[in-house]
């Protein structure tokens, strides 16, 4: 049996708490509704849940039809309006530039305060707020992987949402999805994404995805078994790629390497 798509995640605000879906409409750049808006700081930087962890207890939703953008915050307050944008701004996104318009209406103050520090949500350009660009639009983990992991940590599960991956496979031995790196895979009927590299982990992942608290040494457990490999990213969990061919992806849909 081929591996079959077992999950799908994603979320409009980078760093929010993921949302599971039915199914994903990959294009040149990645999902249109995943990460479309960030957070920056008063220096014109990125922020997301690596520094903040308070941003997994928000929960976003976005409809680009009539651009309305709804968040939840933790005590129950929505904040729902239509997206308006402000001023360009030129932010620093890791260690290359990223063009965004500051979004107005109430959700910086609110965040801010949610936070405790200054924040100013943005909505990102066309390449979306993807960490690695368009070559780095889809993301994608086994449960075998996830799996092998808590087999590692002592753990009964491990939450895929820690790991922010927007595709999550069934039916490959762990850790078997590395062996994608420089080959295409047909995803569904449709979509076709060549795999660039492995991702490599950051404090984020020990992170509660819904609380933020972190109660999981996932760093140190990778390092228990991951730490030497030659990988394109140190720590690695999961693979990322970019979209060759455009397409819908569905739960249960089969994924076919090439070559």
């Amino acid at each position: 049996m081929p591996p079959v798509v077992s999950g799908l995640a994603l979320t409009p605000v980078k760093g929010a708490r993921l949302q599971t879906v039915d199914s994903v409409v990959l294009e040149p750049h990645g999902v249109r509704l995943n990460r479309r808006f960030f957070l920056i700081d008063e220096h014109d930087r990125m922020i997301n849940g690596k520094h903040l962890g308070e941003l997994n207890t928000v929960v976003a939703a976005y409809s680009e039809p009539e651009r309305r953008l709804r968040i939840q915050l933790p005590g129950g307050q929505v904040l729902e309006a239509e997206v308006r944008l402000g001023d360009e701004v030129q932010t620093k996104f890791y260690s290359r530039s990223a063009g965004a318009r500051l979004v107005e209406g109430p959700w910086s103050s609110a965040l801010s305060e949610l936070v405790g520090r200054p924040v100013r949500l943005v909505e990102a350009d066309e390449q979306g707020a993807v960490d690695r660009g368009a070559r780095g639009a889809v993301s994608l983990i086994s449960t075998g992987s996830l799996r092998r992991l808590a087999e590692q940590g002592g753990c009964d599960h491990v939450d895929p949402r820690r790991f922010r991956m927007l595709i999550e496979v069934d039916g490959l031995d762990a850790h078997a999805e590395d062996a994608w790196v420089g080959s295409a895979v047909r995803v569904g009927e449709q979509a076709r994404v060549r795999f660039e590299g492995h991702v490599g982990r950051c404090l984020i992942t020990s992170r509660d995805p819904v609380t933020g608290v972190i109660d999981l040494p996932t760093l140190d457990i990778l390092g228990e078994y991951r730490r030497d490999l030659d990988t394109t990213e140190p720590l690695p969990f999961g693979v990322y790629g970019r979209v060759l061919e455009p397409g819908t992806v569905r739960l249960g849909d089969a994924l076919a390497p090439e070559g």
